[in-house]
């Protein structure tokens, strides 16, 4: 079973160094979203992992959009991004200084047209700034609202306010995404070496306008998924 871990582990390593490496350079936005798709499904595919998308009809794919999503495991934005592959959407996804620094995933993170967010920061603005212009370029913006995985029993652990107020600045309709299925749990099923194929369940709900106050962007989320 360590062996089958180990075996994983190294793949996926060798993976994200590769198309992180293939993602250096200059390349056209659209070549930068079908190498991210395909690092997505490549690694997806070994870890037997398939992506079953409900009212993805529901996207409009004018855009762009603030894209939100809960978030349980480190396999979450490559779901999203096979989840959004048809939609027309090409968005950028809101990384952590951790993440451009990490042995694991910074080659890719740093090429993959993310967005820096660096918490320590004495001040916000430049992060606010590069949002504002990769939305001029016609990029959406992907979010984990809750800040950081949700390792708590809870369906959503609490909503960070960052979220609303890219959606409020650059006044951007909000998209949201519930991965329904918990894909920690998949991917434990797949490093547990377990025969049958998995399948990670994802739900897009009805718009949120940025400019709704009749709840909190966490209370208009969960009413989206008639959740608790």
């Amino acid at each position: 079973m360590k062996l089958h871990r180990i075996k994983i582990a190294l793949y996926a390593l060798y993976l994200t160094n590769k198309f992180g490496f293939k993602l250096r350079g200059k390349h056209s936005a659209d070549d930068v979203k079908k190498i991210r798709l395909q690092y997505a499904e490549t690694l997806l595919s070994y870890l037997k992992i398939s992506i079953n998308v409900e009212d993805i009809d529901k996207i409009n794919n004018a855009g762009p959009y603030l894209i939100v999503s809960n978030h349980r495991s480190i396999i979450d934005p490559l779901i999203i991004e096979i989840a959004l592959k048809n939609s027309g959407i090409n968005g950028l996804w809101i990384a952590k200084k951790e993440l451009y620094n990490s042995f694991f995933f910074g080659m890719f993170t740093r090429n993959a047209g993310t967005v820096l967010l660096d918490r320590e920061a004495k001040t916000m603005c430049p992060f606010f700034t590069e949002v504002k212009q990769k939305v001029k370029s016609g990029f959406s913006i992907c979010v984990f609202a809750e800040g950081t995985r949700n390792k708590t029993e809870q369906t959503l652990a609490e909503f960070k306010e960052g979220a609303q107020i890219i959606a409020v600045k650059n006044r951007l309709p909000i998209l949201p995404i519930f991965i329904e299925t918990n894909a920690n749990i998949a991917l434990e099923s797949s490093l547990k070496n377990t025969p049958a194929d998995l399948t990670a369940n994802i739900i897009v709900g009805d718009i949120i306008d940025y400019k709704d106050r009749s709840g909190t962007l966490q209370e208009l989320y969960k009413s989206r998924f008639n959740l608790s």
